[in-house]
């Protein structure tokens, strides 16, 4: 599996705005695609966040990157052309555990 991250710092006056962004638009948008099977969004402190979504595969990533990446995230900018710091890494999950 492979898993694309992205951590933000939203400025707190813009808070409220990105989270129903993230909600309502960027990460369905995102799904619409049809690259990735899950998201989740978290938030460890008021404003720093993780999002987090499940490509099926290194294809489908990589397919994803090269066809829509520039899309959303230019739609993004138009949304929050400042006030939100971003970060993307791809993390390849090497096994996971559930206890039975």
């Amino acid at each position: 599996m492979f898993i694309y991250e992205i951590t933000t710092v939203v400025r707190a006056d813009l808070v409220e705005k990105y989270e129903k962004y993230m909600r309502e638009t960027h990460i369905p948008d995102l799904l619409e695609t049809g690259f990735f099977r899950a998201a989740s969004l978290s938030r460890s402190e008021e404003n720093c966040y993780r999002i987090r979504y499940e490509a099926h595969d290194q294809n489908a990533l990589d397919e994803y990157l090269e066809s829509d990446a520039a899309r959303l995230r230019a739609d993004f900018l138009q949304h929050f052309p400042e006030g939100v710091e971003v970060s993307r890494e791809v993390w390849e999950v090497l096994e996971t555990w559930k206890k039975s």
